[in-house]
């Protein structure tokens, strides 16, 4: 299972493995962003209002980054369809 990483391949299809691996870092940080919005009040506890703000904007953007990526990779046995 080999795939290279191309801007070309942008518009090609994501193979299913790095489909699944950018599905997976949006669910994560999706439940990491809702969990610390939901529980603010006792993080607020805990964090300061800036660590918070880190957390939750950094897996709404690592989730933006990470599946947006994804879209890069190609199989490397498909360049004959070029």
């Amino acid at each position: 299972m080999a795939f290279k990483l191309k801007h070309s391949y942008y518009k090609s299809s994501t193979p299913a493995f790095w489909r699944k691996v950018g599905d997976s870092l949006l669910a994560v940080a999706a439940l990491i962003a809702v969990g610390g919005m939901w529980n603010f009040e006792t993080l607020k506890e805990i964090y300061t209002l800036r660590e918070i703000k880190f957390m939750i904007g950094g897996s709404i953007v690592f989730a933006i980054i990470g599946k947006f990526l994804t879209n890069f990779f190609k199989n490397e046995s498909n360049n004959n369809q070029e």
